[in-house]
């Protein structure tokens, strides 16, 4: 097999299953674990694939801050938010984790609903000033990329709580790797919380699926269910057929 042929597979597979193993794609190609490697090197230097041991990951790209992140495909987080919202009932804990699209959540909450809310994130604490909902606010290491608190504190108050609803916010979603994002503390803290919610739910929107993230949160059957855009095309939601979980449309 061509090096050529062996990228296009390597990349092939990559999408298709979120990862490379090494050792096991040369024993199914009869090649060298050694050649793999060496493609999985020079792909890597070139950017088309992060080199982990014994194999490799998809590149995810950066996330933009906080402020860019509000930017991005505001009219479908709305959407999302406002279905998500309906979805809350009066007298209700319910935890939001931090992100834009759980903001707009927050946004589409009605004002005179009585509820409880928990965060770990102080922007989303903040969009509920003038709501009649009671509000706790975790704290801790604050976490300025994604503006949640982290750490040992955070964990600590997390596991004194029971929720009704856990809105969780992930950078990336997999049919095989589950729901990951790209930072070990904050991954901990969803953990954490995911453990203390009878139901979790993620907002999503088209471009997290397929992808993975550094670290993983849960698995998809973990989740109740994803809210996701309308639009987005059912070749997209059909490798989570299987995982007995609704898919919410906004």
């Amino acid at each position: 097999m061509l090096t050529t042929q062996r990228r296009a597979l390597i990349s092939a597979r990559l999408a298709r299953d979120g990862e490379i193993v090494a050792k096991r794609l040369a024993d199914e190609l009869d090649l060298s674990e050694d050649t793999i490697r060496r493609d999985l090197r020079e792909m890597a230097a070139e950017g088309l694939l992060k080199r982990v041991h014994g194999g490799a990951l998809p590149l995810v790209p950066p996330l933009p801050n906080f402020a860019a992140r509000q930017e991005i495909a505001g009219d479908v987080k709305r959407r999302l938010g406002r279905k998500a919202a309906t979805m809350i009932e009066a007298g209700q804990t319910i935890f939001l984790d931090g992100g834009t699209s759980n903001a707009e959540i927050a946004r589409s909450l009605p004002r005179e609903m009585r509820l409880t809310v928990v965060t770990h994130s102080p922007t989303i604490a903040a969009e509920l000033e003038r709501h009649e909902a009671e509000v706790i606010l975790i704290g801790g290491r604050l976490y300025k990329h994604s503006m949640v608190a982290t750490g040992a504190a955070a964990l600590a108050a997390i596991a004194s709580i029971r929720v009704d609803l856990f809105f969780l916010g992930v950078t990336a979603i997999h049919p095989a790797h589950g729901v990951s994002t790209g930072d070990f503390e904050e991954a901990a803290v969803k953990r954490a919380i995911l453990k203390q919610a009878a139901d979790t739910y993620v907002l999503a929107t088209a471009e997290k699926f397929g992808a993975v993230s550094p670290h993983r949160v849960a698995g998809i059957a973990d989740l109740a269910g994803f809210i996701v855009a309308e639009e987005i095309e059912d070749g997209v939601l059909a490798p989570y057929d299987d995982a007995n979980i609704a898919m919410i449309k906004a």
